[in-house]
């Protein structure tokens, strides 16, 4: 186990030093130091955030309501409500979200075609998470 003078001597060389965060285990004993000034920074060059690549995409976002679980079926092995390629109006159901135990529908903002599902059945999603683009 470590001497508390020892202690003392660590906390000092890791405040004079650059260090920003240190961790020691030693015998089930667990050491975490951070310290807050002098935190290094990363420097990179400035970017045109104005600029629009073409690869951006295009169209509309339909997004999660709410935290909970996608499912992109009415229930298991049933054919996904919408997949790349399908024609939606706006009002229909998209997918999906169960929140403690409530089945909540997934409804299309928009009319047009889904273009992209950016979430995997199954998968966790929180409030505001993107599902689908609609253009």
């Amino acid at each position: 186990m470590m001497k508390f003078e020892n202690l003392i001597t660590l906390i000092g060389a890791v405040s004079e030093s650059k260090l920003t965060d240190f961790k020691y285990e030693e015998e089930g004993v667990k050491l975490e130091l951070s310290k807050k000034e002098g935190k290094p920074t990363l420097d990179r060059p400035e970017v045109d955030m104005d600029v629009v690549t073409p690869d951006t995409p295009e169209g509309n976002l339909v997004v999660s309501p709410l935290v909970g679980t996608f499912y992109a079926a009415p229930y298991e092995d049933a054919e996904p409500f919408v997949t790349v390629g399908t024609a939606v109006k706006k009002g229909q159901t998209l997918a999906i979200v169960e929140a403690m135990k409530l089945m909540n529908d997934i409804e299309s903002d928009y009319d047009g075609t889904i273009t992209e599902v950016l979430v995997k059945n199954g998968q966790p999603v929180e409030y505001g998470q993107p599902l689908f683009r609609v253009k």
